[in-house]
């Protein structure tokens, strides 16, 4: 089981990573990136693309998409909030 991170990790492994925020749901902290796209056709195939990744990595996002646009958020459901490994997903998904 991963740990939970203390909040002055999340503020240094935040500043690493490009246009990710920090938001509180149910006072669990989550860590949650927008992605535009042209379509809905280019938004699914990254969604698809995230999932595949998910998959390889055993860890698995909440992923919303809609026309344009995918949201992903990572946090660690065993750890009850953000651990390590969500922000080298969140880093991982940058580079799709």
């Amino acid at each position: 089981m991963s740990e939970i991170m203390k909040i002055e990790e999340i503020t240094d492994e935040l500043q690493k990573l490009n246009d990710w925020e920090i938001i509180d749901v149910g006072s669990i902290p989550r860590l949650m990136k927008i992605y535009s796209f042209k379509n809905f056709a280019e938004a699914l195939e990254f969604t698809n693309q995230v999932g595949i990744l998910a998959e390889e990595e055993n860890h698995h996002p909440e992923i919303i998409t809609e026309w344009g646009k995918t949201t992903v958020t990572w946090w660690t459901h065993s750890a009850g909030g953000l651990s390590p490994n969500d922000f080298a997903m969140a880093a991982k998904v940058d580079q799709i």
